[in-house]
């Protein structure tokens, strides 16, 4: 008997928009990504959800918001 477990998870971009501020690394400007994710298990759906993320648009680095 063979079992075969198949996991997906999908992300999508909802919207993008500037944010205020500068990157604390190279002063480039700060972008928000409002970002989709959906877990599933055998074409099922599992979990959905909705975050935002922060990242500069001149070196690329994902900003964390504290």
């Amino acid at each position: 008997m063979c079992l075969v477990f198949v996991c997906d998870e999908d992300e999508r971009v909802i919207a993008r928009q500037p944010a205020p501020g500068a990157c604390p690394y190279c002063g480039g400007m700060v972008q928000v990504m409002d970002v989709e994710s959906r877990w599933r298990f055998c074409f099922l759906p599992l979990c959905f959800k909705t975050k935002r993320r922060y990242y500069c648009t001149f070196c690329a680095r994902r900003l964390v918001v504290q």
